[in-house]
């Protein structure tokens, strides 16, 4: 697996074309902002696709590597990582969050920021991020865009690269920590890479035997968990347990290079796979319901929009990236 897994996408990428220019002022209210959550308890869902195949369409290009796509229901806009080239004697890829406002005004959010995978928090204030700049999990204000550390470390040693993340309505929070990001500096896993909680600050280890794991996702009641595991090629569920620990865990589905995931209101799962450039759908029990294709090399989805229901996607190649959406039938559960 070498051909595609030493140079894959969440490990080094060169190119020669510059970076986007970003322009644009986002307000603090829109036309169409919710703050409502999309999701009815109870209520009952049909089919999420439109059809077995769909084809999503292109919002705009030109990025050098695009991530981490997260809805802000609170002021109607999509934050995603835009990811650099490797710098310096480390090898470390500068990032910085992005803010989109439908339909076409983006702006640099947050210069710097060091992030891959984001997650609005359940109250709606801050944005957390997979940070692979200093190696940690990292909290910032929506507000003011300051930064605070919400996991630095497992037993006194540096992370990998936290990669993705998710988070419960409870708080607890659980990322990936493949090695995509770590560039040249010291590997202090001892070559594991693993899958992570963290909850009030306090770092648990999930599992250390995945290789590579990478997009997280948790079920919309919050009892099962679910990961990407880029390296074999599959998802793995994890039960989650009252207190947040896991459990009992079984491969949920095979698929080719999983990536970023997102999930709707009725369960259903919306896989990205970065080689076939497709999103794969499944429903709860595992049936593949679908894909939804946009282009090449797709690594994220997010639902978004005014009621839920738009699936923003993140692909391309290294920087000639876009951001793509596609209206389905079931609004997306958020984070």
């Amino acid at each position: 697996m070498a051909h595609r897994r030493t140079p894959h996408h969440r490990r080094v990428w060169t190119v020669a074309a510059t970076a986007i220019v970003i322009a644009g002022v986002v307000t603090p209210a829109a036309s169409g902002t919710t703050t409502a959550a999309p999701c009815t308890p109870g209520a009952t869902y049909g089919p999420p696709l439109p059809g077995r195949t769909v084809a999503a369409r292109l919002i705009r290009s030109g990025f050098n590597f695009l991530e981490g796509p997260t809805w802000d229901r609170r002021t109607g806009t999509l934050l995603l990582s835009n990811m650099q080239n490797p710098t310096g004697p480390q090898g470390v890829q500068p990032s910085a969050v992005l803010r989109y406002r439908p339909p076409a005004t983006f702006e640099t959010f947050i210069a710097d920021s060091g992030s891959n995978g984001l997650a609005i928090t359940a109250d709606g204030t801050r944005v957390l991020a997979a940070t692979h700049d200093n190696r940690t999990v990292s909290s910032y204000s929506l507000a003011d865009r300051s930064r605070t550390t919400v996991a630095a470390g497992y037993l006194g040693r540096a992370f990998n690269s936290p990669n993705d993340l998710t988070t419960g309505k409870d708080g607890t929070t659980y990322f990936t920590d493949p090695n995509y990001q770590r560039g040249n500096r010291a590997d202090e896993q001892g070559g594991r890479t693993s899958v992570f909680r963290v909850r009030d600050g306090v770092v648990s280890l999930v599992d250390d035997t995945l290789p590579q794991p990478n997009g997280v996702v948790l079920s919309p009641d919050g009892k099962t968990l679910y990961v990407g595991a880029t390296g074999a090629d599959a998802i793995m569920r994890y039960t989650v347990f009252p207190d947040g620990s896991t459990g009992n865990r079984t491969t949920f589905a095979t698929m080719r290079t999983p990536d970023g995931a997102t999930v709707d209101c009725a369960g259903n799962l919306y896989w990205a796979s970065y080689d076939e450039g497709l999103v794969h759908v499944f429903s709860p029990s595992g049936t593949r319901l679908g894909t939804i294709s946009a282009g090449r090399n797709t690594t994220n989805a997010a639902f978004g929009g005014p009621d839920g229901r738009t699936l923003y996607l993140t692909s391309g190649v290294s920087g000639g990236f876009g951001l793509y959406q596609t209206r389905l039938n079931v609004p997306g559960n958020p984070y």
